[in-house]
């Protein structure tokens, strides 16, 4: 059997520009968001459509990449892993999030379109 792996496979399109963030200890941050869309058929036999969003988080020289090279509405094929991140809500309570940490991307649009 082969190695267990926490490893995820998205194909979407940027619901905003990334934000840069950069750290105080000189690393940088690049945060987005991707929406996935998956079609079925109901019972009624109609088509539906389901947008899933994800947070994604690209670290160091991939940060760097996501920073010259995508803006809003780019298509991509995004790899990386699931991160379980908890913190302080409004109120005190402990809240949990579940984000993307990318690994490596591939942009799909054209760049006739990403230009219009």
């Amino acid at each position: 059997m082969n190695a267990l792996k926490n490893k995820v496979n998205l194909i979407g399109r940027l619901g905003a520009e990334p934000e840069i963030v950069n750290m105080e200890s000189g690393r940088k941050l690049a945060r987005f968001t991707l929406a996935t869309n998956e079609n079925y058929k109901n019972k009624n036999g109609d088509w539906q459509s389901i947008t899933q969003w994800h947070t994604i988080n690209a670290w160091g020289k991939l940060a760097e990449l996501v920073q010259k090279i995508l803006t809003k509405g780019n298509e991509i094929v995004l790899e990386g892993r699931l991160v379980n991140q908890s913190y302080d809500g409004k109120n005190g309570e402990k809240r949990f999030t579940t984000v993307v940490e990318a690994s490596e991307f591939l942009v799909l649009t054209p760049k006739a379109e990403k230009q219009s």
